[in-house]
């Protein structure tokens, strides 16, 4: 099962090289596969337990939102509203890992208000540094809120109950955030570097490589 972890970074290894030198249709289908390895990660880890089906799904939901961003570069004349699509199916796995964690959250409203003031806070950063449509900034404030809010209840959780479960996972939604950050400033920045996109890349999938793999652990000590 484990050897699923250096599989997936290889393949998503070739996918930024194939993606480098613009060949857009092995790269979609080498990200599928490298998406492909976290959800069967989390399938093989998973105790079968309503919570964790939820995040089960989370990570297919990512598996088909990492396709969809990169078709936006195989149909270009509808980059633009693939790429939105893309970004409302990464929210819906977001909002189910939120569904999936915020049961075990003792401090709701705590997270909650501490969600909106970081929200706030790196949005209005975020925003001093890109140059974006309307409907785009619209819908970064609404995801990244949700990643954020994500986060607070993530890192509540492991204060409160310190675990394997909720370590793995606090670090996985964390580099999750991190990698859309980075995303969002390589794409709608001043210049798109490749430096910034494998950082992008390699934060994703350790990210989501570690949310699976949290779930080795759920219901354990």
């Amino acid at each position: 099962m484990l050897l699923l972890i250096p599989l997936c970074l290889a393949l998503a290894g070739v996918f930024l090289w194939k993606e480098s030198r613009e060949e857009y249709i092995p790269a979609v289908v080498l990200k599928g596969l490298a998406s492909c390895c976290f959800v069967l990660l989390g399938l093989l880890a998973s105790p079968g337990t309503p919570i964790v089906r939820l995040l089960v799904l989370g990570l297919v939901l990512g598996c088909a939102a990492d396709v969809l961003l990169n078709l936006r570069w195989v149909f270009e004349k509808k980059g633009k509203l693939i790429f939105l699509v893309g970004i409302l199916v990464f929210l819906g796995g977001h909002v189910l890992y939120l569904a999936a964690v915020l049961p075990l959250c003792g401090s709701k409203l705590p997270a909650a208000a501490a969600g909106v003031v970081l929200t706030a806070l790196l949005m209005a950063w975020i925003f001093r540094r890109i140059t974006a449509e309307k409907a785009f900034k619209i819908f970064g404030v609404v995801y990244i809120g949700a990643v954020v809010l994500l986060n607070c209840v993530a890192a509540a959780n492991l204060f409160a109950a310190p675990s394997a479960f909720t370590a793995l996972f606090a670090a996985g939604a964390l580099l999750f955030l991190v990698s859309d950050v980075v995303l969002i400033l390589n794409t709608f920045g001043s210049e798109t570097k490749l430096s910034l996109r494998i950082t992008n890349i390699l934060l994703y999938y350790v990210g989501q490589l570690l949310i699976a793999l949290s779930l080795l652990f759920a219901g354990r000590p």
